[in-house]
């Protein structure tokens, strides 16, 4: 239904925002997760809307504190889409909303995490903090690489090790950095560990599957670089030679 009613949104938005309303306080979680799905900016497949982006918060106001995770899955999915735009709207609204506690903290918690996982990956500071991580904290890694050099439909296989001056939460990400056609880089950022990191450090280890017949993202020859990334910085980095 959210795709249905996103042409009437765009030629009757008064009319259908004064009925999204109702919708947000309907006794059918259907319903209330269509008010976030209709209004979101960037919904899979969808029509664009003309809403400014922060014309449907009020509505999620109301629908942040619902009971039902396939409501609150739906309000974090919008908060990650404004991100992509205005990150400082979506982070400035889920402090008012932890201040507020109308919403279990453990769920919001959840929330706070959903919504904020782009920003995480782009290591944006601000949602690093709000997360718990602190992108200044002092911490020492090394990267090493099994092979400098892998052939396509290998496997990297990287170690690394990271110590820090004093007990600290840490959010290991890796990026790795491909070779495109034409010349071109491009970037992407992989989950690696979360820790708690001290004195007498975290050792951790990874295969990275390098897939030569995937469909939607093909592998080119070339020099390609790991980047270790503690707490949204980079720490170290090594290049190695993709084989055909």
């Amino acid at each position: 239904m959210e795709g249905a009613l996103r042409p009437f949104l765009n030629h009757w938005q008064d009319a259908v925002m004064g009925r999204m309303w109702s919708r947000a306080g309907h006794n059918n979680s259907q319903c209330r997760r269509m008010v976030t799905e209709c209004t979101r900016p960037r919904l899979p497949w969808g029509m664009a809307v003309g809403l400014e982006l922060s014309e449907p918060l009020p509505l999620l106001d109301v629908l942040h504190s619902d009971a039902t995770r396939y409501v609150t899955r739906s309000v974090a999915n919008h908060l990650n889409d404004i991100t992509k735009k205005d990150p400082n709207l979506v982070l400035d609204r889920l402090e008012v909303w932890r201040d507020r506690a109308a919403q279990d903290r453990k769920e919001l918690d959840w929330m706070t995490s959903h919504a904020l996982r782009g920003l995480i990956k782009a290591g944006h500071p601000r949602a690093m903090t709000m997360l718990g991580y602190d992108p200044e904290a002092e911490v020492t890694a090394r990267v090493e690489l099994k092979a400098e050099a892998v052939r396509i439909g290998d496997v990297l296989e990287f170690a690394c090790h990271l110590e820090a001056p004093q007990d600290l939460p840490v959010l290991v990400d890796y990026r790795l950095y491909f070779q495109r056609p034409g010349g071109k880089v491009s970037a992407k950022v992989f989950k690696l560990k979360q820790a708690k990191l001290g004195r007498k450090g975290v050792s951790l280890t990874k295969r990275h599957a390098l897939k030569g017949n995937a469909s939607t993202f093909t592998l080119v020859p070339g020099t390609h670089r790991v980047e270790l990334m503690v707490n949204g910085r980079v720490r170290d980095e090594v290049e190695f030679e993709l084989l055909a």
